[in-house]
């Protein structure tokens, strides 16, 4: 007597609950921000051979098919489905949302993980940390992105350097009737990010003719050794400086005494500059309003990390209280030949394997890289109709099974109560 049926049934209870188990996990992890969902797949067991194949022999032309009879079936492999989640807007300058191929490279312990959870904070060392406590992996300022990736650090109100001013930018307008001296005043910063009260003098020499100097209250020289000369054309445009016509790139005026009472560093002092001939913010002498002024300059102070953003391309932007940005690092991402191969070890990590092969590392837009939202998180990929809909098939399958098992049964007790 042969109770087959049972085993085959059992089986088909245990491949039913793992698939329970698969189904109730994505439910459950169905707001869990980059999780990805899984599917249970199987394959039937090895058939038992009833009744081999038969060829015609003699006079008898049919031949006989085979005949076996299946053993069940068992749970070939849980599936991750990696297909893109809805993006959800956060506002939170920490999170990021992975568009496109890629994972985001943790580091925890001694331990590299990958993972699709971009809702990342701070944590009390100033590391760009996941939930579970894993730093986010990146490159700092400068640091090669072919080199290993180091944890990434975001400490507001952190201080930055000061920069010294290397360029100050003149332009505007100087009325063509203007027959006294002209002052314009500007704040260079020296090496330490002192500000330097810088005044320009021009002084008209003849029609069209201007000298420039530039003084500093307690500096022991002026900024140059000899003043500057500015000779406007009969169009009113500034032709040359010093001899030299704008535009040529020998304009430049290098100062030639830093202030002495200030901190300088490097072997090339500040300069003044004029924008080409014929452009926007070129100095003329119109007879118009006086606009002449300083446009631009760079150098700054030093200042505090105020709050930073997280670009398209990982670049971790911070702005500083002075005013100035700078980049704090850039985010690493990861992807690998086959991700189907990655093993899933809960927390929505992700650790590789030799069927996933081994990460390969770039920055976000590069090499086939998706790029990253700053402000946003990746959500669930769940798709609860669908889940609700295997839910019901595999419960109607566990109950086929669990029938089988019963009718099987009966028909044993059957069979003891003839003997």
């Amino acid at each position: 007597m042969s109770v087959r049926s049972l085993g085959t049934a059992a089986s088909g209870i245990d491949t039913m609950q793992t698939d329970l188990d698969t189904i109730g996990n994505d439910i459950a992890n169905s707001e869990t921000d980059g999780f990805a969902a899984q599917t249970a797949q199987f394959s039937d067991l090895l058939s038992e051979q009833l009744q081999p194949a038969g060829g015609a022999t003699g006079n008898v032309l049919a031949s006989t098919n085979p005949s076996s009879i299946g053993a069940g079936d068992e749970v070939a492999a849980i599936a991750t489905n990696f297909s893109p989640g809805a993006v959800t807007q956060t506002g939170v300058s920490s999170n990021v949302a992975i568009e496109g191929s890629g994972f985001l490279v943790v580091s925890q312990g001694s331990q590299t993980y990958y993972t699709l959870d971009g809702d990342l904070q701070i944590d009390s060392n100033g590391h760009l940390a996941t939930n579970s406590g894993g730093l986010v992996q990146g490159w700092a300022p400068g640091q090669p992105t072919t080199s290993p990736p180091t944890d990434l650090s975001i400490i507001v109100g952190s201080n930055g350097p000061p920069a010294q001013t290397q360029n100050v930018m003149l332009g505007g307008n100087i009325p063509s009737n203007a027959t006294n001296p002209l002052t314009i005043t500007t704040t260079m910063y020296d090496s330490l990010g002192d500000q330097v009260p810088v005044t320009l003098t021009l002084t008209p020499t003849g029609a069209g003719a201007w000298t420039m100097q530039g003084t500093v209250t307690g500096a022991s020289k002026s900024l140059w050794n000899t003043p500057q000369t500015l000779d406007f054309g009969t169009n009113g445009q500034l032709s040359p400086v010093n001899g030299t016509a704008v535009g040529t790139g020998q304009t430049s005026l290098t100062i030639d005494n830093e202030p002495s009472n200030y901190t300088w560093t490097g072997t090339t002092a500040p300069a003044v500059d004029f924008p080409a001939v014929g452009s926007e913010a070129a100095v003329t002498q119109y007879a118009d309003d006086q606009t002449f002024e300083v446009t631009s300059q760079d150098g700054n102070s030093a200042g505090s990390l105020e709050s930073y953003s997280i670009g398209t391309n990982g670049v971790i932007t911070g702005t500083y209280s002075n005013g100035n940005s700078e980049p704090l690092g850039t985010i690493a991402l990861a992807d690998f030949a086959n991700p189907d191969g990655l093993d899933d070890i809960g927390e929505t990590y992700f650790t590789p394997t030799v069927a996933s092969g081994k990460a390969q590392l770039g920055e976000p837009g590069t090499n086939g890289l998706g790029t990253v939202q700053g402000g946003a998180v990746e959500n669930s990929n769940v798709d609860l109709a669908t889940e609700l809909t295997d839910l019901i098939e595999a419960q109607t399958a566990y109950q086929a099974n669990t029938k089988v098992v019963d009718t099987t049964s009966t028909v044993l007790q059957s069979l003891v109560q003839m003997s």
